[in-house]
């Protein structure tokens, strides 16, 4: 490691980012917690799902109120839509609120499971660039269909570790390093990270940032879990450029053999 390491940041559609950690703002006891655990995830980018939140603020303070302006990025998503349709209208609606071009595309294909319908998807994709709107699409680990969304476009691809909300971690890291040797944009791992370890996971593998929201809001004490999950993505982020150590079958001595003592 050298004395004075250039800045590690990512780039997303001319944007430059330290933070490889981004967060929702869904199911937090309040909006205090909700802007106390951003802060200490160190989270520049913060996703809220439009269709879910209160815009006008009549009813109290609200998610909105949680992010601050000149240090978050924010990324409204179109959770809870299932048709293509649906979700270009949202997005939509999203922009005409003045939330920006930016957008965080889900389209549900299953409510039981919430794996993405990635046809629908694609179609989505292909609209709201066309747009203007800067697509990052949550999507199945498939290299097929990240390779498709790349191509008409999307400023990033979302493949899932596992089920949203389901905690189950990476469940294909095959997948992902397929993934990652073809991308020609930020790959982010969305959905399904449970703890620490797994988001240390996504960023060894090569990642460019993990997003997950229960994991942190439905944690016992989601504080320290915001904590930890940074403390996570960083630790894996520096391992990958460490580089570890080839996988053997068989022991290899830390000290050699020549010289011993007889």
């Amino acid at each position: 490691m050298t004395a004075s390491p250039a800045p590690d940041t990512w780039t997303l559609a001319g944007r430059t980012f330290h933070s490889r950690l981004l967060v929702g703002t869904g199911k937090y006891a309040s909006v205090e917690e909700t802007r106390r655990a951003i802060d200490l995830s160190g989270a520049q980018i913060v996703t809220v799902a439009v269709r879910r939140v209160d815009l006008t603020g009549k009813s109290g303070p609200t998610v909105l109120d949680a992010l601050d302006p000149k240090r978050h990025t924010l990324l409204p998503n179109t959770a809870a839509c299932f048709t293509a349709e649906d979700a270009i209208r949202t997005a939509r609606l999203a922009r005409e609120a003045g939330m920006g071009d930016l957008v965080k595309l889900e389209v549900i294909g299953d409510p039981k499971t919430l794996f993405p319908d990635n046809e629908a998807l694609l179609q989505a994709a292909k609209v709201l660039v066309a747009e203007g709107f800067i697509v990052m699409p949550y999507c199945s680990d498939d290299p097929i269909i990240c390779r498709k969304l790349q191509d008409v476009g999307c400023a990033a691809v979302m493949p899932l570790g596992a089920p949203i909300g389901s905690g189950l971690g990476i469940r294909n890291p095959f997948n992902l390093k397929i993934i990652l040797e073809q991308a020609a944009v930020p790959v982010l791992v969305d959905a399904g990270v449970g703890t620490a370890s797994d988001a240390a996971l996504a960023l060894e593998l090569g990642c460019t940032a993990v997003l997950m929201n229960t994991a942190i809001a439905g944690a016992k004490d989601p504080l320290a879990m915001a904590l930890a999950m940074k403390l996570g993505v960083e630790a894996g982020r520096l391992a990958y450029l460490a580089g570890r150590i080839e996988r053997r079958l068989y022991a290899n001595a830390s000290s050699p053999m020549t010289g011993m003592i007889s």
